[in-house]
C-alpha cells in the first residue's frame, strides 16, 4: 500500500517525452563509510505530502535532519514527485536512479513496510518502521455523534479525495450507497479536513495524519478509523529503504530510529505537526 496514496502524478511530468537511450545499471550500494567520507546524507523525500513534507517543512523533513545529525553529517534533501506506483519510486530513488539523471538517494523516507512490496523489489532493503498510518474519517459531532457504520452518511455531504485509497473505498462502499453525495474534488485529506472545518460537509475522509494536522484539538470534530472492513483499523507501517547491499547504513539508521522512539523524539516530531505518533 502506498502511503502517498494512489492519486499519483507522473514523475517530473513534462520534462521529457522520450526516455534516454543510454543503458542504465543499478547504482552501487552507499556504505556508511562513504556517507561519512562525503559528510552528507542524501535523503529522498516525497513532494507535496502534508503533514510529512510541504514547502520544505514537515515530519519527514525533521526526521531526515535527525538521521543526518545522528550520523554526524549534513543533510541533502532530494525531493521528488511520486511516480505511478511504489515500485517505480524505489527504482528511481533507491537502487537505480531516474533516466533523467535524478537520484538515487542514500535512503528513501516514507516507504510501506510491506512483505509483497519487499518481494517485488529484491534490489532494495525496506526496514525501520517509524510510524503507522491508516485511513480515517473526521465528522462534525453535532450532526454525527456516532459513526459505527457508514449508514449515517447516506444522503449527507461527505468530502473525500477521489483519487486516493480513501476515495476508492468510499466510492465503492456498499455498492456505491454514498456515491450521490460524495464530494471528490479534493486531492488529499488536508483539503477535505478544511472543507469540514469550514462547514461545507458533515464528514471528511483521508489519511489520519492529514486530518489530524488540520483539525487537531478542535472539540467540534472526532477522527476515527474508517468504519468498514476493507479498511484495516490498524493501518500499515511506514519505514525507510536503501539499496540491498547497504546493510551497514541501514543498521545505523535503524538504531537511530529505535533510540528516537525510546527517548520521545519521534513523538515530539509528530506533535510539532499536530499529529499523534503511533508506534509501528
Amino acid at each position: 500500500m502506498h502511503t502517498t496514496d494512489p492519486g499519483r502524478r507522473a514523475l517530473l511530468r513534462g520534462l521529457a517525452a522520450v526516455a534516454l537511450t543510454a543503458p542504465m545499471w543499478p547504482a552501487a550500494a552507499t556504505t556508511l563509510a562513504q556517507v561519512r567520507e562525503r559528510s552528507t546524507l542524501k535523503v529522498g523525500i516525497y513532494n507535496d505530502m502534508p503533514p510529512f513534507h510541504q514547502n520544505g517543512k514537515g515530519i519527514d523533513v525533521d526526521l531526515a535532519q535527525a538521521l543526518a545529525d545522528a550520523l554526524g553529517v549534513k543533510l541533502a534533501l532530494m525531493p521528488f514527485t511520486a511516480d505511478e506506483n511504489m515500485n517505480d519510486d524505489l527504482r528511481n530513488m533507491v537502487w537505480k536512479g531516474h533516466y533523467l539523471g535524478y537520484g538515487p538517494a542514500d535512503v528513501l523516507i516514507h516507504v510501506p513496510v510491506d512483505a509483497p512490496l519487499m518481494d517485488a523489489n529484491p534490489q532494495t532493503l525496506i526496514f525501520a518502521p517509524y510510524c503507522r498510518e491508516r485511513v480515517a474519517i473526521a465528522r462534525r459531532l453535532s450532526e454525527l455523534p456516532r459513526l459505527d457504520t457508514l449508514t449515517p452518511l447516506v444522503g449527507q455531504p461527505v468530502a473525500v479525495p477521489g483519487q486516493t485509497l480513501a476515495g476508492w473505498l468510499l466510492i465503492g462502499a456498499n455498492n456505491g450507497m454514498l456515491r450521490d453525495t460524495l464530494r471528490t474534488q479534493w486531492k488529499d485529506g488536508t483539503e477535505t479536513a478544511r472543507a469540514l472545518s469550514q462547514g461545507e460537509v458533515v464528514a471528511a475522509a483521508g489519511l489520519e495524519s492529514e486530518l489530524q494536522s488540520v483539525l487537531h484539538d478542535d472539540p467540534r470534530f472526532a477522527i476515527t478509523p474508517l468504519p468498514m472492513p476493507q479498511s484495516p483499523r490498524d493501518g500499515w507501517a511506514v519505514g525507510l529503504a536503501v539499496k540491498r547491499d547497504a546493510e551497514d547504513l541501514a543498521s545505523a539508521l535503524s538504531a537511530t530510529l529505535t533510540q528516537m522512539a525510546q527517548d520521545g523524539r519521534l513523538r515530539q516530531i509528530f506533535a510539532k505537526q499536530h499529529v499523534t505518533w503511533r508506534s509501528a
